[in-house]
């Protein structure tokens, strides 16, 4: 229900630095400026949705996006559903789920070093995993290294 043409377009969310979480969203290009847009997400069906507290906001205040701190993965699912209003007339909400493991950007591995010995003219490269909040095994890891001769 709601308006035409009014709905959010091309939803997306970023998780980074283990627990934090945007998401951002283009207005319609025929929302007039008086158009203002809400988000709300749960982790589960059961429970009920929670608004965003920490708005992204456009140049003329309308909401384009959410900042969200303490996220935590796991295996969860999210439901997200944005929906908003203009001159007092509710416009079409946007509804999206998103398994939240795959939407995560790792941080690069911890506690890189590099010994290079003239002795055995190698070099030997130690890291540990990088930071995350929901994979335990190291093997679940897969690793790329680019050695550049400057």
């Amino acid at each position: 229900a709601g308006m035409n043409g009014t709905a959010i377009e091309n939803f997306v969310c970023v998780i980074f630095n283990v627990s934090y979480m945007n998401c951002t969203w283009h207005v319609d290009r025929t929302a007039s400026r008086d158009t203002q847009y809400f988000l709300y997400w749960k982790t589960s069906r059961k429970e009920d949705f929670t608004g965003c507290q920490n708005y992204i906001k456009d140049n003329w205040g309308r909401h384009t996006g959410c900042r969200f701190q303490n996220v935590t993965i796991e295996n969860k699912r999210a439901y997200f559903l944005v929906n908003g209003s203009r001159s007092g007339q509710n416009i079409q909400s946007y509804k999206k789920m998103i398994i939240l493991y795959k939407i995560e950007k790792l941080t690069p591995p911890l506690n890189v070093t590099v010994n290079c010995t003239e002795a055995s003219y190698g070099c030997e490269i130690r890291w540990q995993p990088p930071r995350t909040s929901h994979v335990k095994r190291r093997a679940c890891f897969k690793y790329e290294i680019v050695i550049e001769n400057k």
